[in-house]
């Protein structure tokens, strides 16, 4: 660029004939009205020089060869709004959309992490307050948890009567937690009896088959109220409810009673009552003296139990699961059939009642005997014969 060059403005309409310099940054631009306008050398472009010899004269006679004329000022746009013109179409000759990379969607997908021991189902349905700290005012969070290696396809249901209704379905990735919904304690009641079926898979692999599951159980509403019930665990990180679905491949027993089974079980245990006042001993006995046999005669051990009642109050004998069940749900529960027992024969004077309760930690004995104590103050009650029953248990005798 020299002086008597013709320049144009890149960001403004205009331009003239180079006057000058002032440095080495700025050119003045003498217009049609002999102003010198100073200008930054970056903003101008030289379109003719002294000699009359510019790049449009060259463009105009390839133009005047086709019979076409260009004029680069006649719709008075400066040239770089001309150049942005240009780079803000977004297609291509084709007249296809030119797309960015990062605008298109993202289908490549992770394969799954799998762990150790994950090969065998596990899945859980949780309940989480939302503020433990304020559980009599708080919501709950609902939570599918797959603790498996296996993809799982879920549906969960709810019970009116014998009309069934879908509360959630979906399907959660290996070994994590699926959300559900928040919901509060006026919607307890739609989750009073609950159904949860699912099925088992792996994508891009060959696996074992899993049989469908297919299970029913109840949710108490009154464990929502009750701090206790809510539980450590290694799926949240704050206390939770848990109700068991699946285990390591094993579907716990339902908590939900089928009437027509209950009624048939009833049948069945008063046609074995008969047969054991013909002397043949029930299951319940037989299991007895499988697991008390001091070494004695059959004879003996059927005289013992003519004469003592014998309850075992362990966990797995009084409960099918204990599924969702915390430590004192299940102590709860042991000394409410501590209690029955006494009252099914509070009429039956001398009568002796053996209770095992196993020696552990001694919870569930101290609780008998507080209960002896100060709600049963006229029975006797001792440790029983260690010969026949082992430690752990404990003889009352009504009075």
């Amino acid at each position: 660029m020299k002086i008597g060059d013709k320049v144009s403005f890149l960001s403004e309409i205009g331009g003239g004939r180079v006057a000058g310099f002032q440095g080495k940054d700025i050119v003045l631009v003498e217009d049609e009205d002999g102003f010198q306008i100073p200008m930054p050398v970056s903003e101008v472009v030289v379109t003719s020089t002294g000699n009359d010899y510019s790049i449009s004269k060259v463009v105009g006679a390839a133009a005047g060869k086709d019979g076409q004329r260009h004029d680069t000022q006649s719709d008075g746009m400066s040239i770089k709004a001309r150049l942005s013109m240009g780079t803000d179409d977004n297609t291509d000759d084709n007249g296809e959309e030119d797309w960015e990379p990062a605008d298109r969607e993202v289908t490549f997908r992770p394969k799954a992490e799998e762990r150790k021991g994950g090969n065998l189902l596990t899945c859980l349905l949780a309940f989480v307050p939302v503020d433990i700290k304020e559980l009599t005012n708080t919501r709950f969070e609902a939570y599918f948890v797959n603790d498996s290696n296996y993809y799982v396809r879920y549906a969960v249901y709810s019970a009116e009567g014998s009309i069934w209704n879908l509360l959630y379905e979906g399907e959660a990735e290996p070994n994590t937690k699926a959300y559900l919904s928040e919901f509060g304690r006026e919607s307890l009641n739609d989750l009073n009896r609950l159904c949860v079926q699912l099925y088992a898979f792996k994508r891009d692999k060959g696996f074992i088959l899993k049989p469908a599951v297919d299970v029913q159980f109840r949710v108490d509403g009154v464990k929502f109220y009750k701090l206790h019930t809510f539980e450590e665990n290694d799926y949240f990180e704050q206390p939770a409810l848990l109700y068991t679905i699946v285990r390591d491949d094993k579907v716990p027993n339902s908590l939900v009673i089928d009437p027509k089974k209950l009624k048939q079980e009833m049948y069945n245990r008063k046609e074995d009552h008969s047969s054991n006042e013909e002397g043949r001993p029930s299951d319940s006995e037989s299991t007895y003296v499988r697991r008390y046999d001091d070494g004695k005669s059959q004879k003996n051990l059927q005289k013992r139990d003519r004469e003592a009642e014998v309850v075992d109050l362990h966990a797995d004998a009084v409960l099918d699961t204990t599924a969702g069940m915390s430590s004192g749900d299940i102590l709860n529960y042991q000394l409410d059939v501590f209690r029955r027992t006494l009252e099914k024969f509070k009429t039956v004077k001398g009568k002796r009642i053996i209770f095992i309760h196993g020696k552990g930690e001694g919870v569930l004995r101290h609780a008998i005997i507080h209960e002896l104590n100060y709600r049963y103050k006229s029975y006797q009650y001792q440790d029983a014969s260690f010969q026949e029953y082992g430690y752990g248990a404990t003889q009352v005798t009504i009075k």
